[in-house]
């Protein structure tokens, strides 16, 4: 069993840009297309802004001259008051819908080519991440860094506008007293920026750590049967407990960083702030007692309520930092995915010289040669493949057999360049296949596998799988061909039947013929099977084996079986052992051999077999 503190292959280094504006300038791109939406924005955030100070100068002449000297018509504060909070929910309609706009164009423009190269990636990608963190980074990661960001943002921008103004006022009012107001400045950026660094640093680790949580339930979901057969479920809770505990921890360490920049920068604001009424309390008394006024009672007032004003934005400005720094860490994973994944090469991909581009045919005739073809998965590692040269004749039916481990997958795999040559050299009709365009090689292909995979779609989009068109009459005779045509008649939509979760709801051989009636429809000329039969029943073995022939009538076939007694009838067999062939030819001819052959036929049949 995996430790429990065990985390999935997907953690890539991370090389991040040192300064924010370097960061914020990798996102611009995504975010920057919805211009109408950021001029709304920006003009309503200045609007919004500038009507905060506009409450306390109405205090100033409401006090100086509504209350004693009646010099203010009755109705105009409560007008002016009507007025302003109308501009100000205008404003700030505004700004929340061009939020949403620019928030969900960027998203959708990040995620789409997200998916695109997702769908275009190096095989390599799948092996080094797991499907969780994919689908985290690609759904959530993004919807969430997303909608942090660039609500942050604008708070930040309406903040930063609104203190701007404010002070602006206070200045207007008495500049000397605002000089002290200007000391919240430096000190709270200082607190920012030592806090968000740590809040930063923990948030990447809190990503890692959400990344394997979601593995493990990821490889209980795959391995429900399992868990249960093997009483694992206690081992497995303890392991989601573990991490659990460290993603709990993580969270109190960010809440730690977060919570504390609110007090901080509350206490200097509190501070600047006591030390401005003692001076300005100190500076009206001394007026008083010489005679004069330096300050009315509205323009103290007023001062007074556009500092605590103040505090106000000045808090949110510190609290930007936690949804900021989340979010520009969700968007980042999603950007260094995007840097970091490269697609698969469509030109000399294996390396071989003369790999050149060549004019291919649409329909291969299904000629297949291997020339001194190796491959190592690991430079210090054993080879998985080594020297093999083997001819493959169009509508030849050639069987892979051999040992676990003896190279027969990573043989099929190498002719749709889903695994590359290390060295040697494959052709198709004659043309390399790294001269192939990829897509134009791959329709040359089908493949029907013991892993049968199926989309959450209706029957029909299964079997046409790729089409641009569904052809109905096509994927019927295709349906009928794999035996399946009774089976969609009792079902209340037909071939439009929605097949659910991986068809989970069909049997073994249901979906292995769903699996066969596909490969007819794309009617590649080049067949691979790879243990098609080896998980079924008799009778589940008989009617996929039915399937199986009509779908191999003049296609060039490679079939891959641990069971012997399926490739009986095979043009050729293959024997494998070590990544080299071991000894090929007819099923009655390797049986008199006497060789590795013939050792696997005595071990299936216990022991006996006539020759």
């Amino acid at each position: 069993m995996s430790s429990p503190s065990s985390s999935p292959p997907c953690a890539p280094d991370r090389q991040r840009p040192a300064s924010l504006v370097k960061r914020l300038a990798r996102l611009w791109p995504y975010f920057s297309r919805y211009r109408m939406g950021w001029a709304l924005a920006i003009v309503a955030t200045i609007v919004g802004s500038l009507t905060q100070p506009a409450m306390p100068a109405l205090l100033k002449p409401l006090l100086d001259n509504g209350f004693t000297q009646g010099a203010l018509p009755i109705w105009m504060p409560p007008v002016a008051i009507i007025g302003l909070f109308i501009i100000r929910g205008l404003a700030q309609f505004g700004q929340q819908y061009a939020l949403s706009r620019i928030t969900g164009e960027g998203m959708l423009t990040l995620r789409a080519q997200l998916f695109e190269r997702l769908l275009k990636a190096d095989l390599t990608l799948f092996t080094r991440q797991s499907a969780s963190q994919l689908a985290n980074t690609l759904v959530y990661e993004v919807q969430n860094g997303s909608q942090q960001l660039v609500h942050a943002m604008l708070m930040m921008a309406q903040d930063g506008f609104t203190v701007a103004a404010l002070l602006g006022y206070l200045v207007y009012l008495n500049w000397k007293l605002t000089l002290i107001v200007l000391v919240l400045g430096p000190c709270t950026a200082w607190i920012m920026k030592v806090l968000s660094r740590r809040l930063h640093a923990v948030t990447l680790q809190s990503q890692i750590a959400t990344d394997a949580l979601a593995y493990v339930v990821e490889e209980n979901v795959l391995a429900h049967r399992m868990v249960r057969l093997h009483r694992a479920q206690a081992a497995q809770a303890a392991r989601f407990e573990v991490l659990s505990q460290r993603l709990r921890v993580l969270a109190l360490k960010a809440t730690r960083a977060s919570a504390a920049i609110t007090p901080l920068t509350q206490s200097v604001a509190a501070i600047s702030l006591s030390v401005v009424l003692v001076i300005a309390l100190s500076q009206g008394r001394a007026a008083h007692h010489a005679g004069a006024q330096v300050i009315t009672v509205g323009g103290f007032a007023a001062f007074v309520g556009a500092m605590l004003m103040l505090v106000a934005p000045m808090r949110r400005l510190a609290d930007v930092v936690n949804p900021i720094t989340r979010g520009l860490a969700a968007l980042e994973r999603g950007l260094d995915l995007l840097d970091t994944v490269q697609p698969e090469r469509d030109g000399a991909a294996s390396g071989a010289a003369n790999a050149a581009p060549a004019a291919v045919p649409r329909h291969a005739r299904g000629d297949i040669a291997l020339r001194s073809a190796c491959v190592a998965y690991r430079a210090d590692g054993p080879a998985a493949l080594a020297g093999i040269d083997l001819d493959i004749r169009a509508g030849e039916t050639v069987a892979l057999v051999g040992p676990s481990g003896s190279g027969k997958t990573t043989l099929v795999n190498l002719l749709p360049r889903f695994v590359l040559l290390t060295s040697g050299q494959i052709t198709l009709d004659g043309i390399d296949i790294a001269a192939w365009p990829l897509q134009a090689l791959r329709d040359q292909f089908a493949l029907v596998s013991q892993d049968v995979t199926m989309f959450n779609d209706s029957i029909a989009a299964n079997v046409a799988l790729g089409a641009a068109q569904i052809d109905p009459e096509r994927v019927r005779q295709c349906l009928q061909a794999a035996h399946l045509a009774d089976l969609v008649t009792t079902l209340p939509r037909g071939m439009d039947t929605v097949l659910g979760h991986n068809a989970t709801q069909l049997s073994g051989g249901q979906r292995q013929r769903l699996a066969i009636a596909r490969a007819l429809y794309k009617d590649a000329p080049v067949l691979l099977l790879d243990e098609a039969t080896s998980a079924l029943d008799t009778e589940s073995e008989r009617l996929v084996q039915k399937a199986i022939d009509r779908a191999m009538a003049g296609r060039t076939t490679l079939v891959i079986a641990h069971r012997l007694s399926t490739i009986e009838n095979a043009d050729r067999i293959v024997v494998l052992e070590q990544g080299r062939i071991a000894e090929q030819g007819t099923h009655a001819a390797l049986l008199a051999a006497g060789g590795l052959y013939a050792r696997l036929a005595r071990l299936q049949h216990g022991g006996s077999i006539s020759v």
